[in-house]
């Protein structure tokens, strides 16, 4: 699998031209140096080129007429939010245009009646639930990425995140959206209402789309209200089933959490040695559970899910003393990838099995990293089955890079012989194309190329990904 960028030809292709001519000054980057930056999302094992241009359009109609130059010129159109995604579905492919929405920051309204709000695509998820926060409201879906990650990209990978287990991944919360068909038509789908059933749910098949059946410009998504504070424990493991054990358990006797995640020795190593906060010390896994339940039934269940760590062979168990210390093991959760990343090259998983099989995946991660001789370091929303084994290798170590690519496939088998997917967040892009084939049918394959073709008629938005 290549991954060394593309660099641009020499002579500017003519869709360059074409946006300098469509866009106000500044929106289009074409200076080689700058375009290297935006070769590709985090998923930089996928293959990725030098794109031609980046447009940054600051509106919809700005962004429509980037599709029209694409279209005129037959130029690739790859979306990009952040660039934080980890499958490659943002990464640039030769002679592509890459819109990118990071200009496109309004927060256009926050509806505390209706309860909704409707933000452009280059809001930054922690920025929207601030935002929210401040009239008593709550946008749910939380991504590990959460303080980098926009909601554009959310939406075109539907993100779950922490809080997930309970309370939904981002399809749950889009009402509605605009976007720039592969037609280069600026529509609007979905509704604001709190119920609709009119027509085909065409707002729902864009979310999860990748960015293969329209460019997003403006969303619209349903606010909860501000919930209780959380109770949130924590079970020290010294195996990582021991702790998927624990996990199965918690789903079986019919618990809820509003969080239950899994950050392996590893993964605190990592964050310790580079933030220096003293976690590594007393456990080879720790598994985090959180209740937003009120008053004494969160208590209840607090206390419930700490039975069920001792049940499971935990070494410690206990409540957090304060939201201070409770926030410093969620910080640590959330740092764990970039902590890894300054290890060496990561190639992220994303698979996720029924519940139940989680103990059993968990074991099976550990052999297949013993059995290629690679690094796998652990994080999870095991609450709800999704697993991220993070296999890191030394810097410019190919042999090591082969078997890492190679354990990452068979980490994709053993996840679909359990009754798994092989994504349960990240999305498809390009890591997991082969693997979506072995999940589904050659039908089904065929059915969602034939609205690939229905939207995007001449190819040109996000070619060659997920499918």
């Amino acid at each position: 699998m290549s991954t060394t960028a593309v660099p641009p030809a020499a002579t500017p292709a003519p869709v360059v031209g074409a946006l300098l001519a469509a866009l106000p000054a500044g929106r289009v980057l074409d200076d080689p140096d700058v375009l290297a930056s935006y070769a590709h999302d985090d998923a930089e094992w996928a293959p990725h080129a030098v794109p031609a241009a980046v447009a940054r359009p600051r509106t919809s109609e700005e962004a429509r007429a980037v599709v029209h130059a694409c279209l005129e010129h037959r130029a690739p159109l790859v979306p990009r939010g952040a660039g934080t995604g980890l499958s490659g579905g943002a990464n640039a492919s030769e002679g592509a245009v890459v819109l990118s929405t990071e200009h496109m920051t309004d927060i256009v309204e926050i509806d505390g009646s209706e309860r909704l709000a409707v933000v452009q695509p280059g809001v930054v998820n922690d920025d929207l639930r601030a935002a929210c926060a401040e009239r008593g409201l709550w946008y749910p879906p939380d991504p590990a990425s959460s303080p980098w990650s926009t909601i554009g990209g959310n939406v075109a990978t539907n993100a779950g995140g922490v809080c997930c287990v309970k309370y939904g991944v981002t399809r749950d919360y889009v009402l509605g959206m605009q976007i720039v068909n592969g037609l280069g038509e600026l529509v609007r789908l979905g509704r604001r209402t709190a119920k609709g059933v009119a027509g085909l749910d065409l707002a729902g098949l864009m979310v999860g789309s990748e960015g293969t059946l329209g460019v997003i410009t403006e969303v619209t998504v349903k606010l909860r209200p501000a919930r209780a504070p959380e109770h949130t424990v924590a079970g020290y493991f010294d195996s990582v089933v021991d702790a998927g054990r624990a996990v199965a358990a918690i789903t079986a006797a019919g618990l809820t959490p509003s969080a239950l995640e899994l950050v392996d020795r590893t993964c605190l190593e990592a964050v310790d040695a580079w933030k220096n906060m003293g976690l590594a010390a007393e456990a080879d896994v720790v598994l985090l559970g959180r209740s937003d339940a009120p008053g004494a039934a969160g208590d209840a269940e607090a206390a419930e899910m700490l039975a069920h760590f001792e049940a499971a062979g935990a070494t410690f168990a206990a409540q957090a003393a304060d939201a201070e210390e409770a926030d410093a093991l969620f910080a640590a959760r959330r740092l764990a990838y970039p902590a890894l990343e300054r290890l060496g090259p990561v190639l992220t998983e994303d698979v996720c099995v029924p519940r139940a099989a989680v103990p059993e995946m968990l074991g099976r991660i550990q052999d297949i990293g013993r059995r290629y001789e690679t690094t796998i370091a652990n994080l999870a929303h095991a609450g709800d089955g999704n697993l991220h084994p993070l296999l890191i290798t030394p810097v410019g170590d190919e042999p090591a890079r082969r078997r890492a690519q190679a354990a990452f496939e068979e980490i994709l088998a053993d996840a679909l012989s359990l009754g798994g997917t092989v994504t349960g967040e990240h999305g498809v892009g390009l890591l997991k194309r082969e693997g979506l084939q072995r999940e589904q049918s050659p039908e089904v394959l065929a059915m969602q190329r034939a609205v690939k073709d229905a939207l995007d008629p001449h190819g040109i938005l996000n070619p060659g990904k997920v499918l």
